[in-house]
């Protein structure tokens, strides 16, 4: 199975804009973002769902 977006960010495969991690999650702002400052905070563990 490919990896999804969201791993590849994680793992630096993927450019983004770091607002803050640790050891379980990563936050990073929104290419598409609804207003400014919008951030995403997601696990960096892949969970199928």
């Amino acid at each position: 199975m490919n990896e999804c977006v969201f791993c590849k960010i994680v793992k630096g495969e993927i450019p983004s804009y770091k607002i803050w991690e640790d050891d379980k999650f990563y936050a990073f702002l929104d290419i598409n973002p609804i207003f400014p400052g919008h951030t995403l905070l997601i696990p960096k563990k892949h969970h199928n769902y």
